[in-house]
């Protein structure tokens, strides 16, 4: 198993896929990463050798990946809601902050927001 970033990429996956398991790298940057590194994107994870995993390794350390973009995209929407502007306020309500619709969408931001039954009214 090899461990990149670390990130533990799964075997039997082509490396090509596999290195989309680590944050911050989807599939066109998994390709950049291989050409840089001259690696065949149609190997398998289980089948490089350590020198093709150490080329990726210096490949990857080019972009920013993992721990340091996690900090710097909750540096940014921490910005925001300091700030004060709209997309900040919206981070800080818990709504959708894309100019989605609200009345009828927009379960899975809002949350869960059912009451157990006879709560409404007391006797």
């Amino acid at each position: 198993m090899a461990r990149i970033a670390g990130v533990d990429l799964p075997n039997n996956k082509r490396i090509e896929i596999g290195l989309t398991y680590i944050y911050g790298i989807g599939l066109s940057t998994s390709r950049i990463v291989l050409d840089q590194a001259r690696v065949d994107p149609d190997k398998r994870v289980k089948d490089l050798a350590d020198e093709e995993i150490s080329n990726i390794r210096k490949a990857i350390e080019k972009f920013k990946v993992e721990g340091d973009l996690r900090t710097e995209v909750a540096m940014n929407i921490k910005r925001l809601m300091d700030i004060g502007c709209y997309r900040g306020i919206r981070h800080r309500r818990g709504l959708p902050v894309r100019g989605q619709n609200t009345k009828n969408n927009a379960k899975t931001r809002k949350g869960n927001k059912r009451q157990p039954i006879g709560s409404k009214k007391k006797k």
